[in-house]
């Protein structure tokens, strides 16, 4: 995958450059278009949303 997430579209955390494998945990979608990331750790708390494929702006 050559796209690298810029920082979570939720909470604005970015991923550890140094650490490829961070990202393996990181969830990429598209928006209206746009590739956005999740971190891990709103992944989580947004999970039931996003297997429900809401937009993010309802979360």
């Amino acid at each position: 995958m050559d796209e690298q997430p810029a920082g979570c579209a939720t909470c604005g955390t970015t991923a550890d450059p140094e650490d490829p494998g961070a990202l393996v945990a990181w969830v990429r979608g598209v928006e209206d278009g746009r590739v956005v990331w999740t971190c891990p750790a709103c992944s989580r708390r947004f999970l039931r949303s996003i297997e429900g494929k809401l937009d993010s702006q309802w979360w």
